[in-house]
C-alpha cells in the first residue's frame, strides 16, 4: 500500500477487535504500565459547564508492543435528546519513527471495549475466582461491555440490575439477557447489592448511591462512572473498608472515585494500596483473603486505546488490505 492515512469508521473497528482480543491486549498495556514501558501524561479537560459537558485529550506511547497515538474523546450526559452517545471519540494513530499519521479512527468503539476489558482484568486479580453473582449500577454502554468483559472471565449465573430511569434499565435486560442465565432488574439499589459477589458501578453521579452498609465483606467493585473532577458514586466508608487499586494513580486524585473524598480529607493518596500494573506485574499481591473488599478505581487510561488502535489498524491493513479508505496528507 502506498503512503496514506487510513481512516477506519466504528464498523471498521468493531470487525477488528473482538473482547477477549481487547481483554488480552488491555492486560498487555497494565503489564507495559507497571512495566515502566510508558508514556501517558494526565488527561487535559476543557469543561464546558455551560453544556454540561467535556472534552478530553488524551496522548499515550507503549513501547511494547509500539504504538503512539492521542485520543479526542468528548462527554456529554444530556446527548440522548439530541440522538448522539454520551461519549463520542476520535484516535489519531501515528508512526513512531517518523511521526506519519498512520490512521484517523473512531474511538468510541475502542472506549467502551477497553473501559470494559480494563474492569474484567482488574476482576480477574481482586475478586473471588468463583464469583457468579454481579450486580450491575447504572444500565448504559457501559454497563453492558462491563458484562460481555466480565463473562469472559467468571462463570456468571445471576446478574442484578438498578438504574434510577426504568425504561433503560428494560431495554438494557431487552439485550443483555442472551448473554447470562439469569437477569433481573431491582426496585432499590441495596436490594440489587445484596449477594453479590461483584458490584459495577457505571453512573455519572456525583454524590454517593452505593452506602457501605450494603456492601458485603468479599465483594469485589468496580468504580466505572467517576472520570471527572467532583464525579463520585461510592460512600468514602467504603474506600476505608477496601483494598482501593486504582489504574492510574495521577489520574485517580484528579478525577476517579477517590477524588472527591481526597479533597475532603476523608481518604489520603497513602491509602491507596496500587495500581493495577504494579497487580498485573506481581510486585504486589491482588486478592489474599476471601473476606476482604476489593475496589478498583478505573479513570481510563490512553494506553489501553492506543494499544487497542494499534492493533485495529494492523488487523485492518491485513484483513481487507485493497478495501481501505486512505487519505494523503503529504
Amino acid at each position: 500500500m502506498s503512503q496514506g492515512t487510513l481512516v477506519l469508521t466504528r464498523q471498521d473497528v468493531e470487525k477488528c477487535i473482538a473482547m477477549p482480543q481487547a481483554i488480552e491486549i488491555v492486560e498487555n498495556a497494565f503489564k507495559a504500565h507497571g512495566q515502566g514501558l510508558t508514556q501517558m501524561p494526565a488527561k487535559i479537560y476543557l469543561h464546558l459547564d455551560k453544556y454540561n459537558g467535556d472534552f478530553r485529550a488524551m496522548p499515550a506511547y507503549v513501547k511494547e508492543p509500539e504504538a503512539c497515538g492521542i485520543k479526542w474523546v468528548n462527554v456529554h450526559p444530556d446527548n440522548k435528546k439530541y440522538g448522539l452517545p454520551s461519549v463520542m471519540a476520535l484516535i489519531i494513530l501515528s508512526d513512531s519513527k517518523t511521526g506519519f499519521p498512520l490512521a484517523i479512527m473512531d474511538g468510541t468503539s475502542i472506549t467502551n471495549l477497553r473501559t470494559g476489558a480494563a474492569g474484567a482484568v482488574a476482576a480477574k486479580y481482586l475478586a473471588r475466582t468463583d464469583s457468579k453473582r454481579i450486580a450491575l449500577i447504572g444500565c448504559g454502554v457501559q454497563a453492558t461491555t462491563q458484562l460481555m468483559a466480565l463473562r469472559e472471565v467468571f462463570p456468571i449465573s445471576t446478574v442484578s440490575v438498578f438504574d434510577s430511569l426504568e425504561p433503560q434499565a428494560n431495554a438494557f435486560i431487552k439485550k443483555t439477557r442472551s448473554l447470562v442465565p439469569k437477569i433481573k432488574k431491582h426496585a432499590t439499589i441495596a436490594e440489587c447489592l445484596n449477594g453479590a459477589d461483584i458490584i459495577v458501578t457505571t453512573t455519572p453521579s456525583r454524590e454517593p448511591i452505593v452506602q457501605s452498609q450494603w456492601v458485603a465483606k468479599g465483594a469485589h467493585i468496580n468504580a466505572i462512572g467517576a472520570d471527572a473532577k467532583g464525579k463520585e458514586e461510592l460512600d468514602p466508608k467504603i474506600l476505608t473498608r477496601a483494598k482501593v487499586v486504582v489504574d492510574d494513580i495521577t489520574q485517580a486524585l484528579h478525577s476517579g472515585e477517590i477524588n472527591v473524598p481526597v479533597a475532603k480529607n476523608l481518604f489520603r493518596k497513602s491509602q491507596i494500596y496500587a495500581d493495577l500494573g504494579e497487580i498485573v506485574t506481581e510486585k504486589k499481591a491482588g486478592r489474599q483473603a476471601r473476606d476482604e473488599i476489593t475496589l478498583f478505581d478505573s479513570t481510563g487510561l490512553a494506553i489501553l486505546d492506543i494499544a487497542l488502535a494499534q492493533y485495529a489498524y494492523l488487523q485492518a491493513v491485513s484483513v481487507n488490505r485493497r478495501k481501505l479508505r486512505k487519505i494523503k496528507f503529504y
